[in-house]
């Protein structure tokens, strides 16, 4: 087992839909997009819809997965 690539499970952030409309947007874009990451966006304390830098959405395209 050694030799197996382990994968992280690592959990995205998470913020609340409300953090995008208290005119934030910009801001979470920018940060999304600089730090590479993943935002899980929360509406009612459920997930709604995922947010990711357009570079992490190139990366998985080229690896082909369906998004």
């Amino acid at each position: 087992m050694a030799d197996k690539k382990k994968k992280r499970d690592v959990l995205p952030e998470q913020k609340p839909i409300t953090d995008f409309q208290k005119g934030q947007t910009a801001k979470l874009f920018a940060e999304i997009a600089a730090m590479d990451k993943t935002v899980v966006v929360n509406k009612h304390s459920k997930p709604l819809c995922a947010v990711i830098s357009y570079e992490r959405y190139k990366r998985l395209k080229e690896e082909g997965v369906d998004i």
